[in-house]
């Protein structure tokens, strides 16, 4: 009977042991997951807070507002999976106590009868004659031999018996840990979603504001489209022109080549010739055949090549903020029926940010574009990266950057709720790419 039970605390602590993968590492990566949300929940209050300095309605406090509301939903939705995690720990962590605790019960039963019996024993006259008595040398010599066996075993039963109580109180010491961050976590949950109460109130209030200035909201859209394109037009033309430069070059280079090699073999013919073939050195030389052109040197094929293999890895252009305009097709977040198409993302960060670079590579352009000063390219290869609506420039053409070097600062529109937003692109020869499956989520 005994053993039966025995063998069922076996099964039970292996079940337990095996119950979903590591639970406590699971619980862990929910913290980190709502400590990050926090930060870009303070990241974001922050710019809300900025915008607080103007007392009208805009799309920039409706972005935000939308944008914190996704945000603090997802924290939410993080905050009651934790808890779920949690409760799950709190009922492993008890039913491992409860199974420790039977098996200290069980070793100390033991142990007990153990002291009992060497009590009873404990004479070296009884343990002589209980060795001597025996009706063999061989006989004599596995009593004696089980003495020191029984004694080994009472240790193992002490150190087991100990063990298992530090066992036990570890198990406490994370049980309570456990229960009193579920209470915290799930004050913080109640804490938040009454700020998202407050948050969708407030975009209702901003949003019914901004659907009765219609008009003056389609004049303005119809001004940023106009900068948008304009940058977009300058953008695509300065690459464009800095490929035909660079396969102007290249082309220039192979001519030159081949005119080389042509000369030589004419020299190696001319000095080889004989009577006989006088006659053919009249004729033209055989050229070398052209080899297609490549406008990348070896470098720069590896840069491209480094570039590529981090696709969705990139560090972000800046080192705070949100993508406040997604690249491609979207609806306008106020006006109906209306489509905006961006060539690049738009990231909004709090004031005083400075953009800086996705990958090493070489600066080929700084320039200026009226009204929506200046844009730094940096070259990777026959990658490009394109940051744009910046005040200060750090950076010269011609100039090295690294992974995360600031190359200049984010302009903030003091006349719109202080709003600081690069305009970022990605480009590979001549195409646009989404930069979004470029840069780490």
């Amino acid at each position: 009977m005994r053993h039966t039970f025995i063998y069922k605390i076996i099964i039970t602590v292996i079940f337990l042991n095996c119950i979903a993968f590591s639970p406590a590492q699971t619980v862990k990566e929910l913290e980190n997951q709502r400590k990050q949300a926090l930060q870009q929940l303070e990241t974001m209050n922050k710019m809300l807070n900025e915008t607080s300095k103007s007392k009208r309605s805009s799309i920039n406090k409706i972005t935000l507002l939308n944008k914190n509301i996704a945000e603090r939903k997802k924290l939410i939705n993080n905050i009651s999976t934790e808890i779920q995690k949690l409760d799950n720990e709190v009922q492993k962590l008890a039913s491992e106590k409860k199974v420790l605790e039977t098996k200290l019960s069980m070793l100390k039963n033991d142990y007990a009868h153990l002291v009992q019996e060497a009590h009873i024993n404990k004479s070296i006259y009884t343990k002589i004659m209980f060795v001597l008595s025996a009706d063999s040398f061989d006989k004599s010599y596995r009593r004696l031999r089980y003495l020191g066996e029984y004694s080994d075993y009472r240790k193992q039963q002490v150190n087991k018996i100990q063990k298992v109580t530090t066992d036990i109180s570890n198990k406490t010491v994370d049980l309570n840990k456990n229960k009193n961050t579920k209470v915290e976590v799930v004050k913080q949950k109640e804490s938040e979603a009454q700020k998202l109460t407050k948050d969708q109130q407030k975009e209702k209030e901003v949003m019914t504001d901004l659907q009765k200035k219609e008009k003056k909201l389609r004049a303005d859209l119809k001004i940023q489209q106009k900068k948008a394109n304009d940058i977009n037009n300058k953008i695509q033309n300065i690459i464009a022109a800095e490929i035909r430069k660079a396969e102007a070059k290249r082309a220039e280079e192979e001519r030159k080549r081949i005119a080389a090699e042509n000369k030589k073999k004419n020299a190696e013919t001319t000095s080889s010739t004989t009577t006989k073939e006088t006659t053919s050195t009249t004729k033209e030389p055989k050229t070398v055949s052209k080899p297609s052109v490549s406008i990348l040197t070896k470098e720069e094929t590896l840069i491209s090549g480094n570039f590529s293999a981090n696709a969705g890895r990139l560090p972000w252009p800046t080192e705070k903020g949100f993508i406040s305009g997604h690249y491609g097709v979207h609806a306008h977040p106020v006006l109906k029926h209306v489509t905006t198409n961006n060539k690049g993302v738009y990231i909004q960060t709090p004031g005083g940010t400075n953009a800086r670079a996705v990958f090493e590579g070489e600066v080929t352009q700084r320039f200026s574009i009226p009204g929506s000063n200046n844009a730094v390219i940096i070259k990777h290869g026959e990658y490009r990266t394109v940051y744009a609506n910046l005040t200060s420039i750090y950076v010269n053409v011609g100039q090295k950057v690294s992974a995360k070097q600031s190359i200049g600062k984010i302009y903030t529109d003091d006349e719109n709720d202080n709003k600081t937003e690069l305009y970022f692109q990605i480009w590979k020869g001549k195409n646009l790419l989404n930069p979004e499956s470029w840069i780490t989520r």
